[in-house]
């Protein structure tokens, strides 16, 4: 008989959810609409498009300080973070016109970084450590169907852009609400003083935490000194980058081999509905059996795959089955590491997701840009993007034993 858990609040994941989401959303409000909106705010679709790039240019700033805030005051941060995104979906509606869009965006922008670093931290405050890969798992998986509602709104709604933006509006103020109901009091957890293993001996010793004072061990500085999180760092650049290149181009690259763009964005709703099964379930797995290494060089092989079989035969059929088992087996490698993250550290957990976070976004746009450059030559593009993948499973491999060293995710 499995052992009963107490003690984890889900409450406030499900709370948590609601405002992850809120986030995508109001990242991706004109994803779908990019032509509808140009038009109707009389401003050029690359200027659309600049409406969801603040978020990840701002991303790569604010990554790190808003962890430190997460580690020193998580509640009161993260909750300026859910009002924040609230905030920003509502200034867009004060005008109809782009100034008050673009004014919206950044203020949102600035939000994200406060909740989506804070995903391993609520889990290490509110859940028990059996549950925390689970607690992990669904977070991130509602951060990709925030994803899934903007495209469906886009097409409630699809011109109609003001009646679109209050319900982003009204949705993001839920959320804010039951984040701020399910968080009136501290978790029952507190995350340990420093997890951090004593193997830590790759490099100067002034630069080993286990080996710091008390008053010198600051959260950038633990997180930042440990080799396994400078390495899942340095990983992450690559799935995030190919899953952002992708997103953004698929469908002009896919166009010239007879893919509609109505097509091409069913494809790409797929992709994400995949990714949020994927991450909902394939995590929760993974740790229960700790093949986190396998599958992160095995996703990162597949998609390496995926991306050579678009090159050399694009179509509509090997853009379903391609794209999906990219989202499939490719996003779930972001709960996978930021589960990691919550087991190696304990008081730095909001400052070392936010290494994470801030190195896929600057992945995403690195590789977003070569792919942008590429995107006459469909072949070239994809090609780019299975070589980007490969080069990345040597580290995914050697990250086996590190792995192998921390404590299990939960008790056996």
């Amino acid at each position: 008989m499995a052992r009963v858990v107490t003690g984890s609040r889900w409450t406030a994941i499900v709370g948590y959810s609601l405002v992850g989401a809120a986030t995508q959303l109001v990242w991706l409000n004109f994803a779908g609409v990019t032509t509808d909106a140009a038009a109707h705010y009389s401003v050029s679709e690359s200027a659309i498009g600049w409406l969801a790039q603040v978020f990840p240019l701002l991303y790569v700033v604010l990554a790190i300080p808003c962890g430190l805030l997460l580690d020193r005051w998580f509640r009161p941060a993260l909750l300026i973070g859910a009002w924040l995104t609230f905030a920003g979906a509502a200034v867009r509606l004060i005008g109809d016109d782009y100034s008050w869009l673009l004014a919206g965006q950044i203020v949102a922008s600035i939000a994200q970084p406060l909740v989506l670093n804070a995903v391993t931290g609520i889990t290490g405050r509110y859940l028990s450590p059996d549950d925390r890969p689970k607690g992990i798992a669904v977070g991130t998986a509602s951060i990709f169907a925030g994803m899934i509602l903007a495209f469906l709104l886009s097409a409630v709604f699809g011109s109609s852009l003001r009646p679109m933006l209050a319900a982003s509006a009204a949705f993001c103020a839920t959320a804010a609400l039951v984040l701020a109901t399910t968080l009136r009091t501290a978790g029952n957890f507190t995350p340990a003083t420093n997890r951090l293993t004593a193997h830590n001996t790759a490099g100067p010793a002034n630069l080993d935490p286990t080996r710091l004072g008390p008053g010198e061990r600051g959260p950038l500085r633990i997180a930042w000194a440990d080799p396994l999180i400078r390495r899942l760092s340095v990983l992450a650049i690559f799935p995030f980058g190919v899953f952002v290149a992708l997103s953004t181009f698929a469908q002009a690259l896919l166009e010239p081999a007879g893919v509609s763009s109505t097509t091409a964005s069913t494809i790409l709703l797929l992709n994400v509905v995949a990714g949020v099964l994927g991450s909902a379930i394939i995590p929760v797995v993974i740790a229960r059996h700790r093949a986190e290494s396998t599958h992160l060089a095995l996703s990162l092989t597949f998609t390496a795959l995926a991306c050579f079989t678009l090159a050399i035969a694009p179509g509509v059929l090997t853009g379903f089955v391609a794209i999906t088992l990219i989202g499939l087996l490719l996003l779930p490698a972001l709960p996978i590491v930021l589960e990691l993250v919550e087991r190696r550290t304990g008081e730095a957990e909001g400052t070392a997701a936010g290494l994470i976070w801030m190195a896929g976004n600057l992945g995403g746009l690195l590789v977003a840009v070569v792919v942008g450059l590429l995107v006459d030559h469909p072949t070239a593009a994809f090609l780019v993007m299975a070589v980007i993948a490969l080069i990345a499973v040597p580290g995914a491999r050697s990250l086996k034993q590190p792995i192998a060293e921390l404590q299990p995710p939960s008790p056996q």
